[in-house]
């Protein structure tokens, strides 16, 4: 074998959950160690990890992404109070996507990946849908609260002179409230105040922020990337509901677009388009694709999965966060597989997708390639991924794709034996 191609700087590692990170040593072990004098500076997310640093170790890949330029992360268990129990943690740890996007500020990029023979579910989609996803703020940092009966909750402003504005958000009165109605005392492994069922007056409440500055770098995100694919650019928000939050995110957006944007769109033949999120997702169905769709970070949570699934599968999807700062961190946008898993810890075969895991590493190598002048690197990430499609091309596909696929000729692998069959192409 020829040698090793060199790395200059470390790209930030983050390790991951089940399946996933199974997977994710097999990638390393088959399509790039043997090709890569791989250099990366390593942290684990997995579940056990963080509850041993109580989740420091997320923030510390987060400053590690930033010292070094480039991140590459597996996909992680958000525990609920299911996964609390069968980890024994001690906190039911928020999403490490969350903190990570959080502390980078940045703006997720996620488009399908297109394979000869995977046709999407809607037949009018030719090209590839990219969503542009908002990756700060909104109910991934909000505080949320149980009011009892009686209660009531206000949303209150306090100024920096010290003057306040408090605005009723809703008095819970002592009746159903509409509600199904009843009240079960389960004990105490029950819900909050033993009121599964509601009816008894209470409610629930929470609050939700975002802040300026980062509308105004997601707003500059999306247009720098249309402007650098040549793609069209839509936005859409509920702007008629939410007169002040979501009218925030369009005056924003629209104000940047007019004062810094609209020659250069104009010289490059791309638009800009708002419209409210209700007619944007009839358009988008209606569409033949080939635009970004940007959008707030709920609906680009949902969306991200929804464009991902109709165009094939969760794992035939890319994934980059792009902060303003030029931080990128490419990661694999499903989740850990778990049934899976548990198959592979029992020593039964396995066929899971590792499109996704493959082309997070590509896209982290060809990012490093590009930032440190490493031609042989970006010719090497831009061979992997050819072979992974080529193999897919060939009818060699792990089980989900077998289903999708319309080739006459396909033959269903395992989960490492696609790995190889890649690597055989490279």
């Amino acid at each position: 074998m020829s040698e090793k191609i060199k790395m200059n700087v470390p790209i930030v590692e983050m390790d991951g959950d089940e399946m996933t990170r199974v997977i994710w040593a097999w990638v390393k072990e088959i399509l790039i160690e043997p090709f890569v004098e791989l250099k990366t500076e390593y942290y684990d997310l997995g579940l056990g990890e963080r509850e041993r640093t109580k989740d420091g170790v997320t923030v510390e890949a987060a400053e590690a992404i930033k010292k070094h330029g480039v991140g590459v992360k597996c996909a992680t268990i958000t525990p609920n109070d299911e996964r609390v129990k069968e980890y024994g943690l001690t906190d039911m740890y928020k999403s490490p996507n969350g903190t990570i996007r959080a502390i980078l500020d940045g703006t997720v990029f996620r488009a399908p990946i297109l394979a000869k023979g995977i046709v999407p579910y809607i037949p009018n989609w030719k090209k590839p849908i990219t969503i542009a996803r908002h990756a700060y703020g909104d109910i991934y940092r909000n505080v949320e609260c149980r009011a009892e009966a009686g209660a009531k909750v206000e949303l209150v402003v306090t100024a920096s002179d010290g003057s306040c504005e408090r605005m009723l958000v809703h008095s819970f009165g002592g009746d159903a409230g509409g509600g199904v109605g009843g009240t079960v005392d389960v004990g105490a492994e029950g819900a909050v105040g033993g009121d599964v069922l509601g009816g008894a007056g209470g409610g629930i409440a929470q609050g939700v922020h975002n802040t300026d500055a980062s509308i105004a770098s997601f707003a500059r995100a999306c247009m720098n990337y249309a402007l650098d694919t040549k793609q069209e650019l839509w936005f859409a928000t509920k702007d008629t509901i939410s007169k002040t939050y979501d009218r925030r995110f369009r005056d924003i957006f629209q104000g940047i677009f007019e004062d810094e944007y609209k020659d250069r769109f104009k010289d490059a033949g791309v638009s800009y388009f708002y419209t409210l999120i209700d007619d944007v997702v009839a358009r988008v169905v209606r569409s033949d694709g080939g635009f970004i769709w940007a959008c707030k970070n709920y609906d680009g949570d949902v969306m991200s999965d929804m464009v991902a699934s109709a165009f094939g599968s969760l794992a035939m999807m890319t994934s980059v966060l792009v902060s303003p700062d030029g931080f990128y961190e490419y990661e694999a946008a499903h989740g850990t597989v778990q049934r899976h898993y548990y198959k592979h810890v029992a020593g039964e075969a396995t066929s899971t997708n590792s499109v996704a895991t493959v082309f997070a590493w590509t896209g982290a190598l060809k990012k490093r390639a590009e930032l440190d002048g490493l031609p042989k690197l970006a010719g090497f990430g831009e061979r992997l991924e050819q072979a992974v499609l080529e193999t897919i091309g060939d009818g060699v596909m792990t089980g989900d794709l077998v289903e999708l696929s319309v080739l006459e000729n396909k033959r269903k692998v395992g989960t490492e034996e696609f790995l190889r069959e890649v690597a055989d192409r490279v």
